[in-house]
């Protein structure tokens, strides 16, 4: 038995064998080169030189640091909000046997499935000044994504319409997993809607809330192509964030140094925020 067990390790060893290779390959080891290159200076062309903690202390420093730095927070934490909350009152009202609900849900899922640069530029053609739908309906003359004022917003909507569905499908995937006799009870104690859905359903979806919350608040720090594709950072570095200045450093000004050592500081905010989300967790 022993001789089998073995065996069957070793075959198992074997299965997952590609993947661990793969990503020993294609993470591991550019994590590493990545974080060495943080403390160099390299052009892709010229000698590798070691600079120590310039590349930092020289990102840090920049003037458009600290607007980067806040339009990244605000646009991640906007987007976090709305696409937790939404989906959860979408959730909700599908989850209590609305006619057609599978319809809904297959309509909601559709943004998430198409490619977001497909989405950034059928939006941009919707925000256009000159021919786009939004301007025609309310007769409205507005450069959406060419106003410093307007085009965050413009980017938080975009980003959460995407984002709806994902999280619709796993808050209905939260709302399956509570036992429908608790609402049974509550209801004959007299519970109203309101009740039940603060003091049943909102504490049993906390794992999944929270599981939501750390993956929409992670991509919306990550957000690269909407940005790329429909305002390059503008107007006046307004939507500007840090992935898309990572793009930057490393693809226009060809400084690697500096565009990983971005990509480190990005690794830092988002560790921190794994925590005080964690932190925040046990104690509730």
């Amino acid at each position: 038995m022993l001789k089998n067990n073995c065996k069957n390790s070793v075959y198992g060893i074997y299965f997952i064998l590609p993947a661990l290779i793969g990503t020993f390959i294609f993470i591991i080891i550019p994590i590493f080169c990545s974080f060495a290159l943080s403390f160099t200076e390299w052009d892709l062309l010229n000698e590798i030189k070691f600079i120590g903690f310039s590349n930092y202390k020289s990102v840090l420093t920049e003037p458009v640091f600290v607007q980067i730095l806040v339009n990244t927070v605000i646009y991640a934490l906007s987007v976090t909000f709305f696409a937790v909350l939404i989906p959860l009152i979408i959730a909700n009202v599908i989850n209590t046997k609305l006619c057609g609900a599978e319809w809904f849900k297959t309509i909601y899922f559709i943004p998430f499935i198409t490619p977001a640069v497909v989405i950034a530029i059928v939006w941009s053609w919707i925000f256009d000044p000159n021919i786009g739908g939004i301007n025609l309906l309310f007769k409205t003359h507005l450069e959406w994504l060419f106003d410093t004022k307007l085009a965050m917003p413009v980017l938080i909507f975009v980003s959460v319409w995407k984002l709806i569905g994902y999280n619709v499908i796993l808050f209905l995937t939260g709302f399956a997993t509570i036992p429908s006799n608790l609402f049974e009870s509550a209801k004959i104690d007299g519970a109203g809607y309101w009740q039940s859905f603060k003091n049943i359903t909102l504490p049993l979806l906390k794992p999944t809330t929270y599981f939501v919350t750390l993956v929409t608040a992670i991509s919306s720090f990550q957000v690269f192509d909407l940005i790329y594709v429909m305002t390059e950072g503008g107007p006046k570095d307004s939507t500007n964030v840090i992935v898309y200045s990572i793009y930057k450093y490393a693809f226009e000004y060809f400084d690697i140094g500096k565009a990983c050592a971005l990509a480190y500081i990005l690794f830092l905010v988002i560790f921190i925020l794994a925590i005080l989300q964690k932190k925040v967790k046990k104690e509730s």
